[in-house]
């Protein structure tokens, strides 16, 4: 399948796996490109930037396919050496950047004299018009359906990817409900070049994490996520278990006096514990809705070939089939 994605990224399947704080390591990001889609690797997971450029290396050591690396610039007093990064990156001979959180505008003119594409995350419309001013080549578009931060707005995919296609003259993908054929073929016919998938890479053979957590996904519908961190304006979806409940409680009780400090036990690194140490109850962790969707633990391969075979059999048989079958009527 060939979209401005797959052409503007030169991979086969316009199939993105997007950035996960430690979950989208090396080994997952070579498997997804392996399979055609373009694997991300998460920059801030990764200590250092000399420890990103190790990790860069040892995904070009598992793949000669394109891949990115994931930048979140977070809104905090002590940033990370994002310098430091994005000379990693470009060192590191990666092409294409996932950028997402604050504005990216200063860091764009060393990414794009090194010839680096770059994407952004945007929960809105008027967030991804701001991207496409300031020089970005593609937009993910997350719905109000993703896990992680969905933003403040809280407009599902079917408004907002109409909306964004309404609107932009650059590429976007979505992101947040993404999982199967499905998806991609519904995201195409809203206005979408492609989708980003989240919370279904994690469930995947290659995903390292531990198995405790894709196991937590697979039990999951679509009823078991939360929003958490309303009342600081910093929304994020999260897994419902005990230490959310937690927070939903403190959340409820404090009301608008809540302070990041009343949480911090719930929210402060808790991934480490999560993805590694299989504790999926240490604290909240990112989910989306979409795990109602996923039903199985495949390999990346597995699934993307999957995706774009029925993906071709809805696009052909169902919905050109509608068409025939209207014809036949009319006749």
């Amino acid at each position: 399948m060939k979209t401005r994605i797959t052409e503007l990224f030169g991979i086969e399947h316009p199939i993105i796996q997007g950035g996960m704080h430690y979950v989208a390591f090396a080994e997952l990001a070579a498997a997804v490109s392996n399979a055609g889609g373009l694997g991300i690797i998460t920059a801030l997971t990764q200590k250092s930037p000399e420890d990103l450029a190790r990790e860069i290396e040892r995904c070009r050591q598992m793949t000669d396919k394109p891949f990115g690396v994931n930048v979140t610039f977070l809104p905090t007093v002590m940033a990370p050496d994002y310098p430091g990064y994005i000379r990693a990156i470009i060192d590191g001979g990666v092409r294409i950047v996932e950028t997402a959180g604050r504005n990216p505008q200063e860091h764009l003119p060393a990414l794009k004299d090194a010839g680096v594409k770059v994407i952004h995350k945007c929960t809105s419309v008027r967030h991804a018009l701001k991207a496409e001013k300031i020089g970005c080549d593609a937009v993910s578009v997350d719905g109000f359906e993703c896990g992680g931060h969905p933003g403040e707005d809280d407009i599902p995919n079917m408004i907002l990817l109409p909306r964004a296609a309404e609107e932009l003259q650059i590429p976007f993908v979505a992101s947040g409900g993404m999982a199967d054929a499905r998806s991609l073929v519904a995201s195409l016919a809203l206005g979408a070049e492609g989708i980003n998938m989240g919370t279904r890479f994690i469930a995947t053979r290659e995903a390292p994490v531990h198995e405790k957590v894709k196991q937590a996904i697979l039990a999951a519908s679509e009823l078991d996520t939360r929003l958490v961190m309303r009342p600081l304006r910093n929304t994020e979806r999260v897994l419902k278990n005990a230490a959310v409940e937690r927070l939903l409680e403190k959340e409820a009780t404090l009301g608008k006096n809540l302070q990041f400090e009343d949480i911090i036990e719930e929210v402060a690194g808790v991934y480490p514990k999560v993805m590694t140490e299989g504790e999926v109850d240490a604290g909240a962790w990112s989910c989306g809705m979409v795990a109602g969707l996923i039903h199985d633990i495949p390999t990346c391969k597995e699934l993307l070939d999957r995706i774009m075979s029925e993906a071709e059999a809805i696009i052909q048989a169902r919905l050109t089939g509608l068409l025939a079958h209207r014809k036949e009527n009319a006749i």
